[in-house]
């Protein structure tokens, strides 16, 4: 029988290749269960109750939930990522020494963020833009031994374009592409506004033929109200143009703007309604027709 000799050099490749690299302070279910700040999400929005929200109420706003710590010199100490189907989803729980922190927690339904400076949490085009809900508080620890309790009450940072095509996919168009400004990408969590200026992306499938076409594209503002410069592109399966428009749109902090109109049987250009409604999830809804 032969046998199979290898290297010494390659041994040690198959071994580190297969280890999952391990950032410090860095958890991803609950954290240290022996931990003295215990962080938990109690509200969102307007549904609290009399505990901690159970993991079905958080999953109808969000996914996945992100908490990170940080000292009194802004320095990130620890971080959870945690997503629906982890046990205890909605408590993560921190062993640190006394001290002034900041706890930040924030529910998505994105790839986890980058919390490395808590002024600027980031989400990539990558891993897409979703609903985002904000927890950000101070708290002072005491005592090493003494567990101090966090009850985040969160609340939606986010502004919401929804674009609905009222015309058919043609024949030949199998994405389409949203590529938008003067939003951001990234928040700061002690005011949840952007804080840097993004070129966001988003990319979506279609099939000919689909009739009253849904696009949600989510920003962070720089303030309450902004504008946001959207380009919209149909592409073939090879990414060609086929089709392409522009428009100026009008966003505020924790409403909807519905822009719809006719997309590929309508004029290049964008003539623009404001018809303000009620959306009961959100704290309103403007409709701009194209």
């Amino acid at each position: 029988m032969r046998r199979l000799i290898l290297p010494f050099y390659l041994i040690l490749l198959i071994i580190t290749s297969c280890e999952k690299p391990v950032i410090p302070g860095e958890y991803s279910t609950q954290g240290d269960l022996d931990g003295n700040l215990v962080v938990s999400v109690f509200q969102i929005e307007q549904q609290s109750f009399g505990t901690s929200l159970t993991r079905a109420a958080i999953a109808d706003y969000c996914s996945r939930l992100s908490y990170a710590v940080y000292d009194a010199d802004g320095k990130l100490v620890k971080q959870i990522h945690q997503q629906v189907g982890d046990s205890g989803f909605g408590t993560a729980y921190f062993k640190v020494d006394p001290g002034t922190y900041q706890v930040v927690v924030v529910g998505h339904s994105s790839g986890n963020p980058t919390m490395t400076n808590s002024k600027k949490i980031k989400f990539e085009n990558k891993d897409g833009f979703t609903d985002t809900f904000l927890h950000n508080s101070n708290v002072v620890v005491t005592d090493a031994d003494d567990e101090e309790q966090v009850q985040a009450v969160m609340r939606r940072i986010v502004s919401l374009c929804r674009v609905v095509f009222t015309d058919a996919i043609p024949d030949g168009v199998s994405q389409m592409q949203f590529v938008y400004k003067g939003g951001s990408g990234a928040f700061d969590a002690a005011t949840g506004l952007g804080s840097v200026n993004s070129t966001q992306k988003e990319t979506f499938p279609v099939d000919a033929g689909d009739e009253n076409c849904c696009f949600d594209l989510y920003t962070f503002l720089h303030d309450t109200e902004g504008t946001i410069h959207l380009q919209a592109t149909a592409l073939d399966d090879n990414d060609n143009e086929l089709r392409e428009r522009e428009f100026d749109v009008p966003l505020k902090q924790r409403m909807i703007t519905k822009l719809s109109g006719p997309y590929f049987s309508g004029a290049t250009g964008s003539s623009i309604t404001i018809v303000i409604g009620i959306n009961a999830e959100w704290e309103g809804e403007q409709t701009i027709e194209f």
